[in-house]
């Protein structure tokens, strides 16, 4: 596969018109130089760079695509309702639909309100669950991610302390820290943050105990607090119900984004009826939040979700490609971790501080056509299918071959960007 001239030329005119070219976490400049920035199209489990290079695509614009770009069914729904009209001076009725349809699938969920991305979904819940009982302390896990607004921005730049004053953090998956957290916090806690599992960057995932769950749950009703699951990332990728109810948990608010419209912009906030009042009082808008395009398309979203097999293929698909490339991994001798659900997987190289291995490894698929990803949690769609996992794993042995016989002169990273994200992820907080 050939360089990816034309990409190169998008990233130089960008360079003159936007700051730092790129922003934000699609952003390749930590990433292999084989990997594309810009992308002409998308179709099922696959895209397309500039130069006309296809690529099988395991990020899924990193979650939204759950059923396969540009999906018949959804792209219908999208159409049907643009030759009525999208951003109107009201809703359409779809919202109406799709609030009566996803409250329907979701147990503990008695009411729904919409925005656009999955920041906006965390933040309403932060406020909702402020307005509940009047209180201000919210309870994050340490590092876990919330999204990028000034009270859960990973970055540190632009943001003060005061923005997060009265944020409390405690250790994920640990009882006793939380606990801790809520005595801290005096009888002020109006909610409490929770990822289904931990999924950061950079470090292996892994999911929490059943104690953990039950226990969070069990401290928010003591404490008369709001439990928020954040089920930005994860939302039907593990369930076709909220993430937790396999443990038995219902939460009181839960934000939802990414795939609810498959991949048109729309995230949305569900709550139990205890907190209807608390949503009902609260001040949450945005010009393009009650767009009716993107609610179509979350309707029929919705339908193929609860209709159709996409779940038990996906995972059957990711399960055969984690299981193909952990043979292969061992073939060659090297070590690798596989974490995180399948259809959501994180992949690690032993012995790789630098990540020198995970960039050959992954930059070397990206040029074969194959877009993994070297520290960021992965995704699959529905539209992966048989053949698509076949071919994917003819490139990652053809990828661990000629790792295997680079690793005795494989350079030390280059990569500046990224050494300083390891080096910041390392330095004491």
């Amino acid at each position: 596969m050939r360089l990816n001239s034309k990409d190169t030329e998008l990233r130089e005119r960008a360079r003159q018109v936007i700051p730092g070219g790129m922003y934000g976490h699609e952003s390749v400049a930590m990433l292999p130089a084989d990997f594309p920035q810009y992308f002409s199209r998308a179709e099922g489990a696959y895209l397309w760079d500039y130069d006309g290079n296809r690529y099988i695509d395991y990020m899924c614009a990193y979650g939204p695509n759950l059923l396969g770009y540009r999906h018949a069914t959804i792209e219908a729904a999208a159409q049907a309702q643009a030759q009525h009209g999208d951003t109107m001076t009201g809703p359409s009725e779809a919202m109406v639909v799709l609030a009566e349809n996803f409250v329907s699938m979701i147990d503990h969920a008695d009411w729904a309100m919409f925005c656009k991305n999955g920041s906006d979904a965390t933040s309403m819940a932060m406020v909702t669950a402020r307005a509940y009982k009047d209180r201000r302390k919210i309870l994050v896990a340490k590092g876990t991610y919330h999204g990028a607004s000034p009270w859960n921005s990973p970055g540190l730049k632009g943001i003060t302390a005061e923005d997060r004053a009265h944020i409390i953090y405690f250790d994920y998956d640990d009882l006793d820290s939380a606990r801790e957290a809520f005595r801290k916090a005096d009888g002020d806690v109006a909610g409490v943050f929770a990822t289904p599992f931990r999924h950061e960057v950079f470090a292996d995932q892994f999911l929490p105990s059943k104690e953990y769950a039950v226990g969070l749950r069990a401290l928010c009703d003591e404490a008369d607090a709001l439990l928020i699951i954040d089920e930005i990332r994860t939302g039907f990728r593990l369930s076709r119900d909220c993430s937790w109810s396999i443990h038995g948990v219902k939460p009181d608010l839960s934000a939802w984004g990414k795939v609810l419209g498959n991949g048109y912009p729309i995230s949305a906030l569900l709550g139990a009826e205890k907190a209807r009042t608390a949503a009902s009082s609260i001040y949450v808008t945005g010009s393009f939040w009650f767009s009716a395009v993107p609610m179509a398309a979350a309707v029929a979203t919705l339908h193929e979700i609860r209709t159709t097999d996409y779940l038990e293929r996906t995972v059957a698909a990711a399960e055969a490609l984690r299981a193909g490339i952990a043979s292969q991994a061992e073939a060659c001798g090297i070590a690798i971790r596989q974490t995180g659900p399948a259809q959501m997987p994180l992949i690690l190289f032993e012995d790789d501080a630098d990540m020198r291995k995970g960039s050959f490894w992954t930059g070397t698929a990206a040029r074969l056509g194959v877009y993994l990803h070297p520290y960021h949690n992965m995704f699959l769609s529905a539209a992966v299918t048989p053949e698509d996992v076949e071919q994917t794993l003819a490139v990652t042995n053809e990828a661990f071959t000629l790792l295997k016989k680079s690793l005795p002169t494989l350079p030390p990273q280059t990569n500046q960007i990224l050494a300083q994200r390891l080096q910041m992820r390392r330095s004491p907080s």
